[in-house]
């Protein structure tokens, strides 16, 4: 389109004839290019705070003006908790496995190849980390695992969230391994925290 100065240019007419979607998008591609550019921050963000200002919905009118307030001001994170005790403790196993999966971090396990076994309560389930990537599969358990850890719910959502370590609630009598132990400790180091101050239309 000819550069940023050009982009802008043209975002910048249709701006005043009211397209603030396509400003808002467009401009996205400069910012992303140029994350300093002043210009480019503050016309998206005038199209993000318009775009809120007629948005009858309150979530998405939510998303643009945060949108707008993080191009002038940065990224200010959110104040609530994003993973309290209480949603933790009604996941599924299916989905507190999924919550581990896309949690791996995918270049640092990339070497790795380990297989677990799983037994919570009357639930078997077997994990598999290959090429950095966490997969499982349940009601099976695996013939070459290098481990077999047998605890409850409650206590592999401890082990997930980080709230007790696998030596602790071995201490505790909450949790059992049979085989290699260095393999689920190997597992949950390879973890990335959740970060909730993450940008929302910033590079």
């Amino acid at each position: 389109m000819g550069g940023a100065d050009a982009v802008l240019e043209r975002a910048r007419a249709s701006l005043e004839a009211g397209d603030y979607r396509w400003v808002a998008q467009v401009v996205n591609h400069v910012v992303f290019a140029e994350p300093d550019h002043a210009g480019a921050r503050e016309l998206q963000a005038a199209a993000l705070e318009q775009l809120g200002y007629g948005a009858e919905n309150g979530t998405w009118r939510n998303f643009f003006l945060n949108g707008a307030k993080e191009l002038r001001e940065g990224v200010s994170g959110t104040p609530t908790t994003t993973a309290s005790a209480d949603i933790v403790a009604h996941l599924t196993l299916d989905q507190l496995f999924d919550s581990l999966a896309i949690r791996v971090d995918g270049p640092r396990a990339g070497s790795e190849d380990i297989v677990i076994n799983w037994t919570i309560g009357d639930e078997r389930y077997v994990t598999t980390l290959q090429n950095g990537v966490l997969s499982y599969l349940a009601g099976r358990h695996a013939g070459d695992a290098a481990a077999s850890i047998r605890l409850a719910h409650p206590a592999l959502i401890k082990a997930a969230t980080g709230a007790a370590s696998p030596q602790e609630l071995v201490a505790a009598g909450e949790l059992t391994i049979d085989g290699d132990g260095s393999s689920l400790e190997t597992l949950l180091s390879l973890l990335d925290a959740p970060d909730p101050n993450f940008a929302i239309v910033t590079p």
